[in-house]
């Protein structure tokens, strides 16, 4: 297996692509499958998945495929979807309300435990069975329930505030909506911005180029 910090980006982002066809697979009752049968599913190349799949150690069998429960187990083990990271969201506006009402984190990999928003009228009352808490209380939350990944849905103009201080705090990941491309200076921090806007830009691109 290569070592993860020269497993390019690309295939890193195809894993949870993997994992979901896969897991479709097992709700149809696929006990194996080529990897020219998957590539077809997923639109990709048979060298293509062969290529990302050796990354982690191949998985396959010549003249069989790949069994599809131990393969979507692996590439499980491989996101972490077994670790239950504790995550906090950090503003519960209407988009930090739909993430953490839809989103089910338990098959994510993640544990959503905390809830936090400045707004002192939705201080109290409840978001998935989650009591949203001030931002005061922060700093005793996290030094006794240690979540490492944080949400954050929040103005762009506080997002670089408020993640250098979760860093302090002990948060090692960050999910980041607010439309600022965070930036953090300390090491062994990882961060996946989210622009939906970008992503229908992109739509709208391709729509008028077809």
């Amino acid at each position: 297996m290569a070592k993860s910090n020269s497993i390019s980006s690309s295939v890193i982002k195809r894993l949870p692509r993997y994992y979901r066809f896969l897991g479709q697979l097992l709700k149809e009752d696929v006990v194996r499958i080529s990897s020219q049968e998957l590539a077809k599913r997923m639109k990709l190349t048979a060298s293509q998945i062969r290529q990302d799949l050796n990354c982690f150690g191949g998985f396959g069998q010549q003249g069989y495929g790949y069994n599809v429960s131990d393969l979507h187990e692996e590439i499980g083990k491989i996101l972490g979807v077994d670790k239950n990271v504790g995550a906090i969201l950090i503003g519960a506006g209407n988009l930090g309300k739909a993430i953490a009402t839809h989103i089910n984190f338990g098959t994510r990999g993640c544990e959503l435990i905390g809830i936090f928003d400045a707004d002192e009228k939705l201080v109290g009352t409840s978001v998935g069975g989650i009591a949203i808490r001030s931002p005061l209380e922060l700093e005793s939350f996290c030094a006794k329930e240690k979540p490492q990944l944080a949400i954050l849905c929040i103005p762009k103009t506080s997002t670089q505030e408020i993640a250098d201080k979760l860093v302090n705090l002990g948060i090692k990941g960050f999910w980041n909506y607010s439309h600022y491309d965070l930036s953090i200076e300390h090491e062994n921090i990882v961060v996946e911005n989210v622009h939906l806007g970008d992503s229908l830009l992109t739509l709208t691109y391709r729509l008028n180029n077809l």
